[in-house]
Formats: C-alpha cells, sequence, structure tokens
C-alpha cells in the first residue's frame, strides 16, 4: 500500500497587537524623518559670526586711521636693512627734553624753503597735516637728514619700528650709517608722516609716491633728495648739516663711517659735533611741524626755545653749512643720481 507524502506548509506569522503595529509605523517615521534631516543652526550664531566681522573690519578702519601710511606700489622686502636694536631705537626716539632745550639750534643755520604760492594746508592720508619725506638708502644726503627726522617725529608721534641701513659705498660720504623709513612703523595723533623711500642702496626700487605726494614733487620740480614738505609750508631740498659729522673724521668723508649705536650714543650725550647738528636740525623741524599742528602738543611746541626758533623760520632760507649744498641731480641713468 503506497504511503501518501506530506507536505509541510508554513504557519502565517502570529497576528501583531494594535500596539505593537502602532510602535513599528513611529518607529519607521522616525527612521525616514533622520534620513531627511540636516543640521539646523541658530539664526543667533549667524548673527554673531556677522557681528565678529564688523568689529574686525571696524578695529582694522580705527588702526589705518591712526597711522600714517604712504601710499603707491611698495617692494615687499629689503635686503639692505635690518631692523634697528630696541636699545638704539629707544635712545633716539626718547632724547632728553632738556638737552634739547640747551642745543637750540645747534648752530645750523636756518634749512628751510619757502612752499611756492599760496596753498591749502596739506593733509595726510588720515586728514591730519602731513609730513611727506621723500629719499633713497643709497643716498648720503638723506642718511644724514633721517637722524634729525626721526628725533623730530618721536616729538609729535611714536616709532614701533624703524630700520637701519648704510647709504651706498660708490658714492660721497660712502657707508654712511643711516635708518630708514621703508616699513616703518609710526603713529601720531598729531601729524600723518609719509614717508617714501624709492630706492634702496643698491638702487633697487622700494617705493613710489603716491598721488598726492606725486604732485608735490611735480610742483616743487623735484629732482633728486632728500626733499621734505611740512604741510605745504616748510620744504628741505639739501642736506641741513654736513654728513661728514657722522664719521671717525669729519674733514674726511672717505673716513671710517661711525655705526648707528656710536651715533646715538654721541646724540645723546651732548656736548659734541654729532649731537650739535642732529638735535639742532631736529628743532628746527620740530618748530616747523608745529606751526602746523596749532602748537600742540603743547609742551613740545610751547618751550621757549621752539618759540624763539619759529621767530627765525618765519622767514625761510637755505642749507649752509659749506659742503653739498645743492640738490641731489640725475645723470644720465634713470636710477643713478650724483651729489653736486
Amino acid at each position: 500500500m503506497a504511503k501518501t507524502k506530506q507536505v509541510k506548509t508554513s504557519s502565517p506569522p502570529p497576528p501583531r497587537s494594535r500596539r505593537e503595529a502602532r510602535q513599528e509605523a513611529k518607529n519607521q517615521a522616525t527612521r525616514k524623518r533622520r534620513k531627511r534631516a540636516t543640521p539646523q543652526r541658530s539664526p543667533w550664531l549667524l548673527i554673531g559670526g556677522i557681528l565678529v566681522v564688523v568689529v574686525v573690519v571696524v578695529g582694522l578702519f580705527l588702526l589705518l586711521g591712526h597711522q600714517s601710511t604712504t601710499t603707491g606700489t611698495t617692494k615687499t622686502s629689503n635686503q639692505d636693512s635690518t631692523s634697528l636694536d630696541a636699545a638704539t631705537l629707544k635712545q633716539i626716539t626718547n632724547v632728553n627734553t632738556d638737552l634739547l632745550a640747551q642745543t637750540g639750534t645747534g648752530g645750523v643755520s636756518n634749512p628751510f624753503k619757502a612752499a611756492q604760492g599760496n596753498l591749502p594746508l596739506l593733509k595726510g592720508p588720515t586728514g591730519k597735516p602731513e609730513v611727506f619725506f621723500y629719499g633713497a638708502e643709497w643716498c648720503p644726503l638723506c642718511a644724514a637728514e633721517r637722524w634729525s627726522v626721526t628725533v623730530a617725529m618721536s616729538r609729535f608721534g611714536t616709532f614701533h619700528s624703524l630700520r637701519e641701513t648704510t647709504s651706498a659705498s660708490d658714492d660721497s660720504y660712502p657707508d654712511t650709517s643711516t635708518l630708514s623709513f621703508y616699513q616703518s612703523n609710526y603713529t601720531s595723533s598729531y601729524i600723518d608722516f609719509v614717508p617714501v623711500e624709492t630706492q634702496d642702496r643698491q638702487h633697487n626700487t622700494l617705493q613710489n609716491p603716491g598721488s598726492q605726494e606725486q604732485q608735490v614733487l611735480t610742483r616743487n620740480n623735484v629732482q633728486g633728495f632728500p626733499f621734505m614738505d611740512i604741510g605745504d609750508r616748510y620744504l628741505i631740498t639739501s642736506a641741513s648739516y654736513d654728513p661728514g659729522v657722522l664719521r671717525t673724521n669729519s674733514q674726511d668723508p672717505n673716513s671710517q663711517p661711525l655705526s648707528q649705536q656710536d651715533i646715538a650714543n654721541q646724540l645723546v650725550a651732548g656736548g659734541n659735533p654729532i649731537s650739535q647738528n642732529v638735535l639742532g636740525t631736529a628743532n628746527y623741524l620740530t618748530a616747523a611741524i608745529c606751526t602746523i599742528t596749532d602748537n600742540q602738543p603743547s609742551q613740545v611746541c610751547n618751550a621757549s626755545y621752539i618759540k624763539n626758533i619759529q621767530t627765525t623760520i618765519s622767514r625761510p632760507g637755505t642749507a649752509s653749512w659749506g659742503g653739498l649744498s645743492g640738490e641731489m641731480v640725475a645723470d644720465a641713468s634713470p636710477t643713478r643720481r650724483l651729489a653736486l
């Protein structure tokens, strides 16, 4: 008798309770939402970010408004100059006021020429009266003038950094130790200092004057260095004293040049040719700058020796130290200038 083959069949799953069905549907919906969801950022984070950007931008404008800067193209680096050490920087930017008073003019002649015509007061990038210095690092006359400019400018503001270099080795007064205003950092509440160092000591381009400064140069037919314009009121077109005083033998322009540290030490010591010439010229510059700042700061401009100098510069003259009395003039080369 044949046996009947039994086929096993799967039994249906037991029915789920309504509670379990609802829970499963809820779990599926949750999984779908998680897949579709994107991170939600609080609007306060966006608002906070905007406020941070606004604060940074405002701070940058305030910094630029308080700092004198030069417009025009600049080279990013200069291997011919190095940062001036902090001790020397402090010496030349914090000269004792009693020494300045004792020095007076230092026997230096009135170095100024009158600006042309009845011009409005020259104002700088931030709207303050402008002091414009135009020079080149290779220039020996500029090398001498910068020492006095630095002392004078420090009475109206602060040099946070300066560089040191020397004039060209193949020019008059070779390798004269000096400072450089290229990449300097200066702030003042009274003036805008706009220095333009056009070339390094190898005659490579460092900076070009901005549009306003170029107008000043063109108007005054400036052909060389140094040149200085104090508010379109007073001009300097040559070194104010003999650069020879910055050497071991002031009568020999080819004698060994003194170092920056040697010059600074003698400058603050007083009673020597360096101190007399550098500080005497600085006092002239200070007196002229006071006339364009409404005699501010008062503790500087109301000093009796500054007032006395102001009476003499109301009749601008020319530098007459008996050496290179002319400007630096261009020769056939567009990048090379020689002293007369």
